[in-house]
C-alpha cells in the first residue's frame, strides 16, 4: 500500500494571502521568545550569561526600534560582543546606547551563589 501524500500549502500559495515571509507574521510575543532563545544560545557561555538574563528581564521594556537593534546585535560574533560589553574594544556607534544598557545590567544584576 502506498503512503498517502498530503499536500501542504505555504502561506504565500493560499489564494488572497498577502505574505512577505516569516517576519511579516511574527507577533510581538513570538519575536520576544525568539530573541530570548537566541540570547541564551550564543557561541560562548560568557555571552549566554550576559545576554540571557538581560533578555529575560529587559526585552519586554524595549520599543520596536530597540528590538530591531537588539535583533541586529544578536547577529554579531560573540568574539566582538564580549570585548564591546567589557570595554576592552571600542563599541560601534550604532550599538553604543544598547550595549551600555546591557553592560550596566550585567554589572548590577543579582547573582545566585
Amino acid at each position: 500500500m502506498r503512503p498517502l501524500a498530503i499536500k501542504q500549502e505555504r502561506p504565500d500559495q493560499v489564494s488572497g494571502a498577502d505574505y512577505s515571509g516569516p517576519a511579516a507574521v511574527e507577533t510581538t510575543g513570538v519575536r520576544l521568545k525568539r530573541l530570548r532563545m537566541r540570547s541564551w544560545r550564543r557561541g560562548t557561555k560568557e555571552m549566554d550569561l550576559i545576554l540571557g538574563p538581560f533578555a529575560d528581564t529587559e526585552l519586554a521594556d524595549l520599543g520596536a526600534s530597540e528590538l530591531d537593534l537588539y535583533d541586529a546585535l544578536l547577529s554579531e560574533n560573540d568574539q566582538d560582543l564580549y570585548p564591546w560589553i567589557t570595554g576592552a574594544q571600542p563599541v560601534p556607534d550604532r550599538y553604543g546606547a544598547l550595549l551600555a544598557r546591557i553592560g550596566a545590567f550585567a554589572r548590577i544584576r543579582p547573582r545566585t551563589p
